[in-house]
This record gives C-alpha cells, structure tokens and sequence, in this order.
C-alpha cells in the first residue's frame, strides 16, 4: 500500500530493478515472518496453555529484538582486546561481533532488507582501506545485492525449517488420543 500510495503522490513509477528490488525485499519479508510464525507454533504445540505459548513468543520475538543487542554489547565490552598490534586482528575481532549479533533473525532481516533496498550499501562486514581502494563507487546491481545478502536469506530459511522441524517433532512426541 505504501508503494502504491509513494507511485501516485510523485508520479514515478518504479524501475524494473526497483520493482525487483521491492518484490525480494517481500520474499525476505516473508521468510523473516515465517521464522516468527514457526516459533509461534512450537510454542503452540509444546506448551498447553495458549497464553503461555502466546507470552514465550513475545517473550522470545522481545529478547531477540530490544535486550539482545544490549547483552552482546555487554559482551563486547568485556571482551574488547586492550592492545590491537594488527589491522587484522582488529577486523577479525569485528567480525567475531558481527557474528554474535548475526544470531538475531531481526539483525539478519535487517541486514538483508538495507542491503536489498539501499543499493549503495557494497559491504556488511569491516573492510580495510586496501580493500577499497580501487572500488567503484555507485550502487549495486541488484544480482549483486541478492549475492551479498544470500547468506542471511539462507540463515533465515535454515532457522525457519529447524524450528519448524523441532515444533514437528514434538507434534509428533505427543500422545494424542481422541475421546469418545
């Protein structure tokens, strides 16, 4: 509704790569719910109780959202090395904390949504002065952009297919009998 709304107030209608742009940012969109949905339905199957099932979801979606940024930024400040003798040892450092947050479905949903909308983004990780020395600057195409977010998108599905496997499972553990 808010493309239509954006198309008809300016005018312009999008490009067919930002039509692409759009329509992969609805399929990440999708996944990321999917992931929220199949937590939902674990909980639903595990616990008896539909409001302790509806809480353990918000409680969990609340955690991964608002307080797991701040726990790893705790994390990171008891861990940050005293002496950098290298560049290297520097960005292997951030990269170790890109990862930890890279545990959130919401950090990925974030990174592969910036990247998949603001075509400028070239990188989501540190990168050194040598490494971008050279680039071209302008915005990606968006086979490139798909390629640089391809790893969330493939955490996204493989967290929704566990979960889903897991809510199965315990589906299936349960002893179902029918009154008669």
């Amino acid at each position: 509704l808010m493309i239509g709304f954006g198309i008809l107030l300016t005018g312009i209608p999008p490009t067919p790569e930002e039509f692409w742009r759009i329509f992969f940012f609805l399929l990440v969109s999708i996944v990321y719910i999917g992931v929220w949905l199949n937590l939902a339905i674990m909980f639903s199957v595990k616990f008896k109780q539909p409001a302790t099932s509806a809480l353990s979801g918000l409680a969990v979606w609340l955690f991964f959202s608002l307080f797991f940024t701040m726990i790893i930024n705790i994390i990171v400040e008891a861990t940050v090395p005293s002496q950098v003798s290298d560049i290297s040892q520097l960005i292997g450092y951030q990269g170790f904390v890109q990862n930890l947050l890279r545990i959130s479905p919401s950090q990925l949903f974030s990174e592969a949504t910036t990247t998949l909308l603001v075509p400028t983004i070239r990188t989501l990780g540190p990168i050194t002065i040598e490494q971008a020395y050279g680039a071209i600057a302008g915005p990606l195409p968006l086979g490139q952009s798909i390629l640089l977010v391809w790893p969330q998108l493939t955490c996204l599905v493989a967290a929704a297919a566990v979960i889903f496997g897991l809510s199965y499972v315990f589906f299936m553990k349960q002893e179902i009998r029918s009154r008669s």
